[in-house]
């Protein structure tokens, strides 16, 4: 183990801003991912208390372990593994404004802030490249992980056992997303045992020219393409009893004044794609949400911006301070907690 990276990380402490994602955008599933407007924060640092700790915060984080099974520990250390370091004690905080198992990416962001905080905690020896593969390898797929850490539209091609492949697309002007965000979890596993084994080779085609089409569509800027573009018979329509309301609002939501709407990754979130210059954007929104309402769903609705680039990575050297402490703000010093040092980003 290379102790100089060790030495490295003591006088660090790492902060990570990671924007969410939807993944599939309708016909490409688990190709095509989309960063949006709605971050966390993942910050790592070593523990000079002779133990990892942490600090949670957000929607559903109250939940998640508090010791070395938590996942953003345990990709850290896949990272030092790699590296050949080892730093086995962490601070580790975390704020999210991405509300878990939605279909908006919080395990992904989880994973590509791990990954990218442990990598410069140690000098960055991986390459952005490296972190892409185990960052797949750990999700299963490299839609959500790799617009999360590319930033923009992401066109993506894995196998396992193969390198994940990605082109990236700077996101069209004028596209702005607007997302339902149903008060239900829905888990990736219950949404992908909703799907069928072996799927109809006509359905295969339409996929295939859809998804060729969207990207296209999204590569040349041109919006109105996105009308056809977005019809998918891989997934969403063996997803839609799982999720009330989302039978009509694919169906309707040109209606009312989107381009299109589609299923956010594995759902339950439904997300409607825009022209930024759209008048309807009120009947839109009104639409999305009084058709929840009718099943007796209750859903928050945000606009949305594509986010064009990856994590924002802050890195602090604390030995040039006069005080070091672990990143909790509590040993009287003149470091701020955690949440003040992110203070004025977050949504609450």
């Amino acid at each position: 183990m290379d102790k100089r990276l060790l030495e490295l990380a003591s006088c660090r402490r790492v902060t990570v801003k990671v924007p969410a994602s939807t993944a599939n955008l309708g016909p490409g599933f688990d190709t095509l991912g989309m960063a949006l407007s709605l971050f966390a924060w993942v910050e790592m640092s070593v523990s000079t208390s002779g133990a990892t700790t942490f600090d949670l915060h957000g929607e559903g984080m109250d939940g998640l372990p508090q010791d070395k099974s938590n996942l953003l520990y345990k990709v850290a250390q896949l990272v030092f593994k790699q590296a050949g370091a080892e730093v086995p004690e962490l601070h580790i905080a975390m704020y999210s404004d991405i509300p878990l198992a939605r279909g908006l990416g919080s395990s992904a962001t989880a994973i590509v802030g791990a990954l990218v905080a442990a990598n410069a905690l140690i000098g960055e020896p991986l390459s952005t490249q490296e972190l892409f593969q185990l960052a797949t390898e750990l999700e299963g797929h490299p839609d959500n992980v790799g617009a999360s850490l590319f930033g923009g539209i992401v066109v993506c091609s894995w196998t396992k056992g193969e390198e994940a492949q990605h082109v990236k697309l700077q996101p069209p002007p004028g596209l702005e997303t607007l997302v339902a965000i149903p008060a239900f979890q829905l888990s990736t596993e219950k949404a992908r045992h909703a799907l069928p084994a072996v799927v109809d080779r006509a359905d295969a085609v339409y996929n295939v020219g859809r998804s060729s089409l969207l990207v296209a569509a999204l590569a040349s800027g041109e919006l109105e393409l996105l009308r056809h573009a977005l019809g998918d018979r891989l997934h969403q329509p063996y997803r839609a009893p799982l999720i009330p309301g989302m039978t009509e609002i694919l169906a309707r939501a040109g209606e009312h004044g989107a381009l299109g709407a589609a299923l956010s990754g594995a759902g339950p979130t439904l997300i409607a794609f825009v022209d930024a210059a759209s008048s309807g954007k009120a009947a839109l929104e009104a639409f999305l949400q009084e058709t929840m309402q009718n099943e007796g769903i209750t859903a928050q609705t945000l606009w949305l911006a594509p986010y064009g680039e990856g994590p924002q990575v802050n890195v602090a050297e604390l030995c040039d301070d006069a005080v070091m402490n672990d990143g909790s703000g509590e040993n009287g010093g003149t470091d701020l907690p955690f949440l003040d040092r992110i203070k004025g980003e977050r949504l609450s």
